[in-house]
């Protein structure tokens, strides 16, 4: 039993037991250095093992953190003999990521899926990894993913991260989390009482438990480095330095009390993270030390010799290592670097030559932009950049090294480090010739926008399209349409607002011929915006046809370009009102981001489906994308759960959501977010008939660009200021809604329109409008206005005192909306029904209602004939997992096979 650890072992404990009943676990330990987390692991381990789990380690070296696919590799590699059997596109991705095999860079959920699917094939699995905040980005991406992905693999994965004082990994936020205080003090005294075995006098038994805080290594170490004379008459003064700051100080001064050879093997092998002692051996006699050296080194308790090194605790690694002199330092990597296969591990063996470099380079420098290269081919962006950042350092010639620090600082920019504004600032003291300079501007631009999200990113995205114009036409004007997406994303209507961004756009050069789809994307948008919606849509419709996947071969050779601006083609879909193409442009975007392991970019692809989805009714598949989202942690996540949030009623999920999106906007002035937040509490406050407030939202949804380009807030503002008996608030939106949807011509737009006309008219000219509303959005996709149709005409013809035929409406509006979850609006529809005098009939119960979201997508999935790896590939879950739903689903729905899931009508 570990001193003072009882409720959290029975936690760690609890994981394991659920694990072996065929569930999975995930727990992030957090604490300070010191505090515990490496013990309890240990004894976790040890635990697992008696309960007949397999158990895998790995471990973050803050040295390794420059090496894509480290720590993933660490944790695998005892599985990889199985990888065999997984489907050939997640070998490939696996061998490729590992550097097992040649490949283009690996789709990095294919990566996650393959990971997955080893583990759910080897369970009951404990999955350790110690010190995760010095993994590399990759391996952090791609378990924090599987982490969240796991289900019913009986895999438990604990992560121990070190917390504060270190940099955090932002992959594992909003994992379950158990944080480790220090020890209370009478488990501090008897921690200490193994420690310290001569009798200790009261008085400097309480000090020497005062000053370690509880932290039990402290309590283990910091007598053991104190002068024996200090017991006699207290422990250390009190000061200001932390806790595991002094312990390591303690193991500083224990390591200098050694010999010197001792010494440098200690530097050694804080320099060397893989703990091969093969490897650190011949190093040492390349340094001329003896195998004799280590003796006082283990004797001192700082480490031990195996088949591996293992160091006590990562603290004493970190102590060594800053305590060595810089001549040590290079000294130890320059002998690995010699020690280094340069056939088998290239990259480390650049990588320790860089260190052992005093000055410049060139060929340590361009040694490590061939690894920066080889290292970019596998998925590692970030371990690209490092390599590329410290090539630029150790390059000679100015204008070698402005080039490389460029491209060093676009691969941070890429991998979302902030150290890339640096790099350009190396880069901008050139020389560079003319188009390295209009790059570097360019990049700039992009830092600024998405680092601001405003601000001035639109204009110096602007200044930067103008300077590639006479140089690279075609990146010019793509950066005219970064800029004039930029300014609709901003919101910002002043000289830096749409209008002028495409004012200034329309002097971009001339388009190749053929043009491509982006070339026609930006000609339809700069019409639009500079000579009117009615005159920009022939351009915009040409424009999406050259995106949509029907029109061409569907892995043409510019499916890359395509995926980059998809995200603005399916938005401008909205904008046209062709619900169609906007579902067909998000499938194909969610598909190309997933092929191209777009890890950053797919919850963005997922919003414009997730979005379309919820429009179109079909909450459960809204649902599930936004929980694939969540998997990545990043911003769009949130913009998918608001939305389906207020459509579904959920007020209080709806104002959290909206209070964190304020709270992040706030923070980087990002006032689409905002925007989008105001949306959602327009819908919400429609639904449950608080038109006051949900004309004050939709007014400031309305103000937004990205929201009007969308046709989102229109109609939300158009209902809320007609209800609150506000009809001239209405005016400006319904008269742009009109335009847009005679332009259009589409039955969204024109159903929308025809329904505002009818909320602002009365007598036969509003029912006239109504029933062409309803007429017209029957022949489109969006089913949640259709439904409000029906739910508005059935409250006039209510107030007209038609009854029977407000009855008739009202039905009608509250069996679409409680069939599809809108729960706010249907009860506002009931509402109306009793008014009638007519009690609304419950929704009958389907089969289907007892399934889960998750549940629900899996089952139509399997309906369609899919396999169980086909539906886990797809929603990114292990085939054992999608088994688990199905042992579910049936139980649920009373059948024993799939093709009775077949012949079953989903909703």
């Amino acid at each position: 039993m570990l001193v003072g650890r009882r409720a959290e072992q029975a936690a760690l404990e609890q994981l394991l037991a659920r694990a072996q009943g065929g569930d999975s676990g995930v727990l992030v330990v957090r604490g300070e250095a010191g505090i515990g987390k490496s013990a309890l692991l240990r004894h976790m381990r040890e635990t697992a093992v008696a309960m007949g789990f397999g158990v895998h380690d790995a471990a973050g070296v803050e040295a390794e953190a420059e090496f894509a696919f480290a720590g993933l590799h660490q944790l695998c590699a005892p599985l990889l003999a199985r990888a065999v059997e997984l489907p050939e596109p997640q070998q490939t991705a696996l061998g490729v990521a590992f550097g097992l095999r040649e490949g283009a860079a690996p789709d990095r959920f294919l990566v996650g899926l393959a990971v997955l699917s080893l583990l759910a094939e080897n369970g009951p699995l404990l999955c350790v990894v110690d010190d995760a905040q010095w993994l590399d980005q990759a391996s952090a991406q791609v378990l924090a993913f599987v982490a969240r992905r796991v289900g019913a693999e009986r895999v438990v994965m604990v992560f121990a991260l070190r917390d504060p004082g270190v940099t955090d990994v932002e992959a594992f936020s909003g994992l379950p989390e158990l944080r480790l205080a220090g020890l209370g003090a009478s488990d501090a005294q008897t921690l200490l009482a193994t420690a310290v075995r001569a009798p200790l006098d009261d008085v400097v038994r309480d000090r020497i438990v005062a000053e370690a805080r509880g932290n039990p290594l402290a309590l283990l170490e910091l007598p053991r480095s104190a002068p024996a004379v200090q017991f006699a008459g207290g422990f250390e003064l009190p000061d200001v330095v932390s806790v595991p700051n002094r312990i390591e100080d303690g193991f500083r001064r224990r390591a200098n009390s050694l010999p010197a050879d001792a010494r440098m093997l200690l530097v050694v092998a804080a320099a060397e993270p893989t703990g091969d002692a093969a490897l650190l051996w011949r190093a040492a006699a390349e340094l001329g030390i003896a195998r004799e050296a280590a003796a006082p080194a283990e004797a001192a308790g700082l480490l031990e010799f195996d088949f591996r090194v293992r160091f006590r605790h990562p603290l004493v690694r970190s102590a060594v290592y800053r305590a060595a002199t810089p001549t040590d330092r290079r000294r130890a990597h320059g002998a690995l670097a010699a020690v280094t296969d340069q056939q088998v591990d290239p990259d480390r063996r650049a990588w320790h030559r860089a260190q052992a470099v005093v000055g410049t380079d060139e060929d340590a420098a361009a040694e490590l932009e061939r690894s920066a290269g080889r290292a970019r081919a596998r998925g590692g962006l970030a371990a690209a950049a490092a390599f590329l950042k410290r090539a630029a350092e150790l390059t000679p010639r100015p204008a070698v090294r402005a080039e490389r620090a460029l491209e060093a600082a676009h691969a941070k920019h890429e991998a979302g480090a902030s150290e890339a504004l640096e790099l350009l600032t190396v880069a901008a003291a050139g020389p560079l010739d003319a188009v390295a300079q209009a790059r570097l501007e360019l990049l700039r631009a992009r830092i600024a926008f998405h680092g601001a999200r405003g601000g001035e990113g639109p204009r110096m995205l602007l200044d930067a399209a103008k300077s590639l114009a006479p140089l690279d036409p075609a990146l010019s004007r793509e950066t005219y349409l970064d800029a004039l997406d930029a300014a609709i994303v901003t919101g910002d209507r002043g000289p830096g607002g749409v209008r002028a961004v495409a004012d200034a756009a329309r002097a971009a050069p001339a388009p190749p011929e053929p043009p491509r789809p982006v070339d026609l994307l930006l000609d339809g948008l700069v019409t639009t915006f500079t000579q009117g919606y009615a005159a920009g849509v022939p351009g915009l419709r040409r424009a999406l046809d050259a995106f949509n996947p029907h029109e061409r071969d569907d892995h043409a050779v510019n499916d890359g370009d395509d995926r980059r601006w998809l995200w603005l083609a399916g938005r401008t879909a909205m904008s046209v009102f062709d619900d169609q193409m906007v579902h067909a442009l998000a499938a194909r975007h969610v598909r190309l981001v997933r092929e191209a392991g777009a890890l950053a970019t797919l919850p963005a692809a997922l919003l414009v489906q997730s979005v379309m989805l919820v429009l179109s009714g079909d909450f459960s598949r809204a649902d599930e994308q936004t929980a694939i989202a969540s998997a990545t942690r990043t911003v769009p996540v949130l913009h998918g759960q608001l939305i389906l949030a207020a459509w579904r009623g959920r007020s209080d999920e709806t104002t959290e959501v909206h209070a964190t999106m304020v709270r992040e906007a706030a923070g980087h002035g990002g006032r689409t977010e905002d925007f989008l937040a105001q949306y959602a509490m327009a819908v919400l406050h429609n639904g449950r008939g608080d038109y006051p407030a949900a004309l004050v939202a939709a007014t400031r949804a309305f103000e937004s660009d990205e929201l009007t380009h969308s046709n989102l807030a229109h109609s939300e503002l158009i209902e809320a200021a007609c209800r609150s008996g506000r009809p001239e608030r209405a005016t400006a939106a319904l008269d742009q809604l009109s335009s847009r949807a005679l332009a259009s011509g589409t039955p969204w737009g024109l159903g929308l329109a025809a329904r505002s006309w009818a909320l602002v008219s009365t007598g036969p000219a509003a029912e006239e409008y109504y029933r062409e509303a309803i007429e017209q959005l029957r022949n489109c996709q969006v089913a949640t206005q259709l439904a409000r149709t029906h739910l508005v005409y059935g409250e006039w013809l209510r107030r007209e005192g038609r009854r029977q035929g407000a009855r008739q409406q009202l039905r009608t509006a509250h069996q679409m909306l409680s069939d599809m979850g809108a729960q706010a609006f249907a009860a506002r529809a009931a509402r109306e029904l009793r008014a009638t005098g007519e009690h609304p009939r419950s929704r009958s119960a389907q089969p289907s209602d007892a399934l889960t979201a998750q549940e629900l997508t899996i089952a139509r999935l399997v309906a369609t004939g899919a396999t169980s790896r086909e539906v886990g590939a797809q929603l990114f879950l292990s085939p054992r997992t999608i088994e688990a739903h199905l042992r579910s689903i049936f139980r649920k729905l009373s059948i024993t096979s799939r093709r009775q899931l077949r012949d079953l009508r989903l909703p």
